[in-house]
């Protein structure tokens, strides 16, 4: 369990700065601890209150009403497959079945590698593309029993890591862009991840 590093309450002041009160810096600062660990720890709930002046268990209130906020370790690769109607419709009890075989747990379970954690999940907003599923919040469609099939095996062999980063990391920010290069034309040592808002200022 720990509390934010010595970059991270750098960065944590200087996102609370960025707010007229600090109590509204709380989500990005759960997302800030959630990237340090993979969840968010007791540790760091304690620790984000004293930031922000508030209680943990108005921390733990605020995260708890979101579903990408977790409270124990995950996987390194979170995958949740969406059940809501139109993804029934198009089989994704099916595929849920086919990936609790594939992974060898349940719902709700991790691999005993800890590579990844199976969940359900609600609309995920691409009905059009259903069946769909997310890994660490990255869009998959109209995937077949054959395609979940190639995507873990990808993940495993480390074939995805510029597309899907670990859980827990928001974004990805290019560092030191000239206003007048494209991002295409970054190189990839100047990609650092880092959660959205913090305008390419990474402290990892």
């Amino acid at each position: 369990m720990s509390r934010l590093s010595e970059g991270n309450i750098r960065l944590a002041k200087e996102i609370i700065g960025r707010y007229p009160r600090p109590r509204s810096a709380m989500i990005p600062l759960l997302h800030l601890a959630q990237q340090h660990d993979g969840y968010i720890t007791n540790d760091a709930m304690v620790h984000i209150g004293e930031l922000v002046g508030s209680t943990s268990a108005e921390v733990y209130g605020t995260a708890s009403f979101y579903e990408m906020f977790k409270f124990e370790p995950v996987g390194k690769y979170l995958v949740n497959i969406c059940g809501t109607l139109s993804c029934a419709l198009m089989g994704s009890e099916e595929l849920m079945h086919h990936a609790e075989h594939k992974l060898g747990v349940k719902m709700g379970g991790t691999t005993d590698d800890g590579m990844f954690t199976l969940e359900h999940a609600e609309c995920q907003a691409a009905c059009t593309e259903a069946p769909c599923l997310q890994v660490n919040y990255r869009y998959r469609f109209r995937v077949t029993a054959a395609d979940f099939d190639s995507l873990i095996d990808d993940l495993s062999a480390g074939r995805l890591v510029d597309e899907i980063p670990a859980h827990g990391t928001v974004a990805r920010v290019a560092q030191h862009i000239p206003r007048d290069r494209g991002v295409g034309a970054v190189p990839p040592e100047s990609v650092t991840e880092a959660p959205i808002w913090l305008d390419g200022k990474a402290a990892l």
